[in-house]
């Protein structure tokens, strides 16, 4: 695998990361080095591991794995998303989303690395030197996750409640694509 093409992959990974990313920037009141650092961190990390527990798995679980990733990712993201428009409807102040704690970022970040679990699998298949291959996809998505977060914050800051309610309704729409991808019925 070339360089250009493991950074087209990385980059293609990284999307989904990077869209939360604006999203989880849209909920903060001000988005710091410190939760750009977190996020980045998060995602970079998970979109790592993922594909190095792929490759450690190998053909043996692959059609397991691949046959249910898109449910996961669909449940995950369309009940974030859910939350967060029921949050941008509610009147009260509300500060969960704009937390970076281990119960928030988990769940986001397995939503968006779980495609990647699949490339690890197939990355088994062509021989791919995994550390190096994980490692620079791993930079790539935190990278952009960081930069993510702060230009979600900078568009959000003035209109936060429709702001996340837009944000939800990404994220919901992402796991309908996702699924409906997987099935079969729409190809992008």
């Amino acid at each position: 695998m070339s360089l250009l093409e493991l950074f087209l992959l990385a980059v293609g990974l990284s999307m989904d990361a990077f869209a939360v990313s604006v999203c989880k920037g849209l909920s903060v009141r001000r988005g710091s080095m410190k939760q750009a650092l977190t996020v980045g961190s998060w995602f970079g990390g998970f979109q790592a591991l993922m594909p190095f527990l792929g490759y450690l798995l190998g053909i043996t679980f692959s059609s397991l794995i691949t046959s249910i990733d898109h449910w996961i990712a669909f449940v995950l993201l369309a009940f974030i998303g859910f939350n967060m428009i029921r949050e941008a409807r509610s009147d009260e102040e509300n500060e969960s989303n704009d937390r970076f704690d281990f119960k928030t970022m988990l769940p986001l970040a397995v939503a968006t690395s779980i495609d990647a679990l699949a490339v690890g699998v197939t990355f088994a298949f062509l021989r791919v030197n995994i550390v190096p291959a994980v490692s620079f996809i791993g930079c790539i998505t935190f990278l952009l996750s960081a930069i993510g977060l702060k230009a979600g914050n900078i568009i959000g800051a003035k209109n936060r409640s429709r702001a996340e309610f837009a944000g939800g309704l990404v994220l919901i729409l992402m796991g309908i694509k996702i699924l409906l991808e997987h099935l079969g019925v729409i190809s992008f």
